[in-house]
């Protein structure tokens, strides 16, 4: 070994990016390992590398004893004097063993264990860079694909991005670059293997960080998020800022924010909605994009309320095959009943409406709270809004203009 062995070692650390000194100890072991299966693991040996010159030794161990009783290991008092007339009983001696000896079979071996350490090394190192990206997204090429599997060309290694973790709709090509999330790296006899997904919900939330600075720096948090990838994505933020609008901040100036994070999940719908302490308004809100007329809760210990809607809202509130209610309740943590208006009357009664407001918050023309007018009437808006009906006397009341309600006299009854 000389100076071209020094400089092999430095271009394997640039290539492998794996340290000089790593890699000489690798090939210290390699050679020990090469001695003793060809020599015996008896022999008390130790390899040295002269990183500076390259030059490589081994040395062997054998102490200066008075009855030599095992030639490899020990070393007569007259043989010792030979070399050094200072050494006495129970010294040891240190003497090269020229590589030479180790003949073409104990230098291929070496060679064998050397390669195998440094793949090892390699896989090690891959390993712990991929493991950091745990949980974040990362980038890569498409390079191969199975019928349902598509493999990434990975820096290092492969990612694998399984059919169950891919987008409904989907359809990459070989040589397309996609973003994905890590989401489970494990070791294996080829190297790491790096499971990709794009259908997990902790790739929204890395999509929001990466695109929404207030949420990177911390001014927004991302309370929860539910997912029906392809279709539906419902997220809950909030700030302890009273001057950030954690909606707004998401949303971005023209939408553009979450618009970016759209077009990279393909037109995935996304429902950014305020988180809220308050069970009836986080409940409420979390069913956007339908509009709630109550909510009431039933048991908060085990989280079960009712919500009622308008009627026309009600299709919207539970979503196509009750996708709507279903990510509603999963984003919030409570069970949610939803009923129209007129669900929630004939199963409990008029006399139970005049406990709750309604709003139709669907016309922005006109919203009025329905109101007790006296004792246990019940006021309700008819068909064109202009009049109020009281049940018991079958009285009207005309609204005008400031929607202040005028009873009407007897002779103007219809």
């Amino acid at each position: 070994m000389n100076a071209d062995f020094i400089e092999a070692l430095n271009t394997l650390e640039k290539d492998r990016g794996i340290s000089k000194d790593v890699l000489i100890e690798t090939i210290q072991d390699a050679v020990l390992a090469a001695y003793k299966k060809n020599y015996g693991p008896y022999h008390n040996v130790r390899v040295v590398i002269d990183s500076e010159a390259g030059e490589l030794m081994v040395l062997m161990r054998r102490e200066i004893v008075e009855t030599v009783t095992d030639s490899a290991t020990q070393m007569s008092l007259e043989e010792a004097h030979e070399i050094d007339p200072r050494y006495q009983i129970g010294d040891y001696i240190e003497y090269q063993v020229m590589p030479k000896e180790f003949g073409r079979v104990a230098a291929q071996t070496a060679k064998q264990v050397v390669v195998q350490r440094i793949r090892e090394k390699e896989r090690e190192l891959v390993y712990d860079r991929y493991i950091t990206s745990l949980t974040h997204i990362i980038t890569g090429r498409v390079h191969r694909k199975t019928a349902r599997t598509i493999f990434v060309s990975l820096d290092g290694t492969e990612g694998v991005l399984p059919y169950s973790e891919q987008m409904p709709g989907e359809n990459f090509k070989v040589g397309d670059i996609l973003k994905a999330y890590v989401f489970e790296v494990k070791k294996s006899y080829k190297g790491p293997q790096v499971f990709l997904s794009r259908s997990h919900p902790g790739f929204i939330r890395r999509l929001f960080e990466l695109e929404i600075p207030e949420i990177e720096d911390g001014i927004v948090s991302i309370v929860n998020i539910v997912r029906e990838a392809g279709s539906r994505t419902k997220i809950t933020v909030t700030t302890d800022d009273e001057n950030v609008d954690p909606i707004g901040a998401c949303v971005g100036n023209r939408g553009l924010r979450v618009q970016h994070i759209a077009d990279e999940i393909h037109g995935e719908k996304i429902d950014i909605i305020e988180w809220s302490e308050d069970p009836e308004k986080l409940i409420a809100n979390v069913l956007s994009p339908a509009k709630v007329s109550n909510v009431i809760i039933h048991d908060m210990e085990d989280q079960v309320a009712t919500v009622v809607v308008p009627d026309y809202q009600l299709s919207l509130a539970i979503g196509r095959e009750g996708q709507n209610v279903r990510l509603a309740a999963r984003v919030s943590g409570w069970k949610i009943d939803i009923k129209s208006e007129t669900q929630y009357r004939e199963q409990f009664g008029d006399e139970n409406q005049d406990e709750h407001e309604y709003s139709d918050r669907g016309n922005d023309e006109y919203s009025e709270n329905i109101q007790d007018l006296e004792g246990d009437d019940i006021v309700e808006l008819d068909d064109n809004d202009d009049f109020v009906e009281v049940d018991d006397n079958d009285d009207f009341v005309e609204l005008d203009d400031d929607d202040d309600i005028i009873e009407l006299e007897d002779d103007d009854e219809e």
